[in-house]
């Protein structure tokens, strides 16, 4: 079982964005608001849901799309920067980007 405790600093960062949990998936962790799964947290790195229009601030920042073994790439989540991870303010406002992304592809926005 990995270890939660960075999945857990996460959430406690995101207080201010809606019933934000974790569930163990991935070997790492899934991160909800509500029913939404809008990241991925693998060891201690983090990865939100994007889409072509949002993904491009990623890859300025030089940022890597989910990687979960060396064949696979998952090419809509994308790490987020650990200087914006460790910003409460900043971390909320990407999450609430990718919340948005995960519900239009759902088609409610």
């Amino acid at each position: 079982m990995p270890d939660a405790s960075f999945a857990q600093f996460v959430v406690e960062q995101l207080h201010g964005v809606s019933e934000v949990r974790y569930k163990q998936m991935f070997g790492g962790f899934g991160l909800y608001s509500g029913e939404v799964f809008f990241g991925i947290v693998s060891g201690e790195r983090v990865f939100f849901k994007t889409n072509d229009k949002t993904c491009v601030r990623y890859e300025e920042m030089g940022s890597e799309c989910f990687r979960p073994s060396k064949k696979q790439v998952i090419k809509n989540y994308w790490e987020v920067p650990m200087d914006i991870v460790e910003d409460p303010h900043e971390l909320e406002e990407w999450a609430r980007e990718a919340i948005g992304v995960a519900l239009g592809e759902k088609g409610i926005e």
